[in-house]
């Protein structure tokens, strides 16, 4: 005759053995579809117009962001607090075509299902475009290879009433062709400090930029930056200081200088919100 935990033991592997293994057993707890749960790294695609929201990062003045309105609603399918990491922190009123987020978390969704429950109960201005199993070790931000950031600028005197939330209303004719020889002394690895608003940041301010592309349009401007990390507000400093040099109040070569004396004050004026997207995340 067994007693304590060898009959326990026992009864468990007699009720596996039938298939009628009860919600909660030994080995784990097993989901009444027969499925057993455990804790998943989630990958998360995400799309959205930042116009009406403070920034991707939670924040605790206000529950206005991103990260916010997702993790409410991933608290609301899971039942539990879920924290999202984000590959790019993109300031207010900043769009992406192209964010990437991970979170880990206990579901017995499919990820077909996550992914259509919380674009269920999602603003219309969030889509989360695709959820994927993700490696245990991938990191969204960490693990990032390259970032794309792309700027709009409503360059002609006509205004695009249907793009008008993307764009920076400039309505200005620039000088391309100078802007594109500044750009080409932004490109390589330097201090980008002079380009950071955070003039309280510790950590290194060296980034790599690959590519720094001026196309001009009809009616627009588009400057698409490729880099390897963003400073705070560095995008946008960059393109002011670009349209700086478009409008003729700055050499092109000044950019050398400008990166070498690593003082905010040196750069040109931060351009708008609105104009910039986070286009794309490589790893």
């Amino acid at each position: 005759m067994m007693h304590g935990g060898a009959a326990l033991i026992q009864r468990e592997k007699e009720v596996l053995r039938l298939g009628t293994a009860p919600l909660f057993c030994l080995y784990g707890e097993i989901s009444r579809k027969g499925r057993s749960r455990k804790t998943m790294n989630y990958r998360f695609d995400i799309q959205y117009d930042g116009t009406r929201y403070g920034g991707w990062q939670k924040q605790k003045d206000t529950e206005n962001t991103i990260q916010g309105k997702i993790e409410e609603v991933l608290r609301k399918m899971t039942e539990k607090e879920v924290s999202i990491q984000g590959a790019g922190r993109t300031d207010a009123g900043v769009h992406a075509r192209g964010q990437v987020a991970n979170a880990r978390m206990d579901t017995e969704k499919s990820c077909e299902e996550i992914c259509r429950y919380m674009n269920h109960y999602l603003p219309e201005d969030i889509e989360i475009v695709q959820v994927s199993q993700a490696e245990e070790r991938f990191h969204s931000r960490l693990n990032a290879r390259e970032k794309v950031y792309q700027y709009r600028i409503a360059a002609g005197h006509h205004k695009n009433v249907f793009e008008r939330k993307y764009q920076c209303p400039l309505h200005e004719y620039l000088d391309t062709e100078a802007m594109k020889k500044a750009a080409g002394f932004l490109i390589g690895t330097h201090d980008f400090k002079s380009f950071c608003s955070n003039k309280k940041m510790k950590k290194s301010s060296v980034r790599t930029l690959y590519a720094v592309q001026v196309e001009k349009f009809a009616q627009e401007i588009v400057i698409t930056y490729t880099g390897n990390g963003f400073l705070y507000n560095m995008v946008r400093i960059l393109t002011g200081t670009l349209i700086e040099v478009g409008r003729g109040k700055r050499n092109p070569e000044e950019m050398k200088e400008i990166l070498e004396r690593k003082n905010r004050e040196a750069a040109g004026f931060t351009a708008p919100a609105r104009g910039l997207t986070l286009l794309e995340v490589r790893y």
